[in-house]
């Protein structure tokens, strides 16, 4: 039996460290598989190798159900494909649909008797699977809202900050001013025999130590008056 830690994020911007650690907090021989992924689909490279060689009695850890599945229809799918091939799946923050929990609902039927009231238990049995299967699928659905909802909350943060006169993001033709390039400029002002001092432009950048592109791009621009 194997353990296995699946890590994903779908934005550069995210962290991938923090499902890491809690997986390995909770499963400390979990092998950690990470992947830097954006979309819903399960084309993805980690995951599709991690399809192929998981066998029956491993277990996948999740940090969360998102991170297995955003899209409500394809993670359930994929849930009843490793849980009938014989996988465990821990989801850390939705644990009540462990594979574990689901198996419980399986097998612990209420035994039939063998007279009329059989028809009646059967029927509570198919209630107690059809529920725990509903809970699966919420979950998934849930999380799938979730993303959906974030999405459409920056989507009107924007565009009410556009509305209000806000600039988002970099004017068209603009050029993003950085503490080292306004450093740059004034050494090429202060040494420059072409503004306030006596050096040639090898000697410039040979003193200040910036690259050739960038020395003679920073001089134009002051000689153009662009700050």
């Amino acid at each position: 039996m194997k353990e296995y830690g699946y890590c994903r994020i779908s934005t550069k911007k995210q962290n991938i460290e923090r499902q890491v650690r809690n997986i390995k907090n909770a499963y400390s021989n979990a092998i950690i598989l990470t992947e830097e992924y954006t979309g819903t689909s399960f084309n993805r490279k980690e995951w599709s190798k991690l399809m192929n060689k998981v066998k029956s009695g491993d277990v996948i850890i999740f940090d969360s159900v998102s991170r297995m599945s955003r899209d409500a229809e394809e993670g359930f799918k994929t849930y009843e494909e490793l849980f009938n091939k014989g996988v465990e799946l821990v989801f850390l923050k939705e644990p009540h649909i462990n594979t574990e929990t689901y198996k419980r609902a399986i097998t612990a039927n209420i035994q039939l008797t063998g007279t009329n009231v059989d028809y009646i238990l059967e029927g509570i049995n198919k209630y107690l699977l059809a529920l725990a299967k509903e809970q699966i699928k919420l979950a998934f659905e849930q999380s799938a809202k979730e993303v959906e909802d974030l999405h459409q909350r920056t989507k009107e943060g924007i565009e009410t900050a556009r509305l209000n006169g806000k600039q988002i993001g970099r004017t068209a033709g603009s050029k993003l001013i950085t503490k080292k390039g306004i450093t740059t400029k004034e050494q090429i002002l202060k040494y420059s025999k072409d503004f306030n001092g006596n050096l040639n432009d090898i000697e410039v950048i040979k003193i200040i130590g910036v690259a050739r592109n960038t020395y003679y791009k920073y001089k134009k621009e002051l000689s153009e008056g662009k700050e």
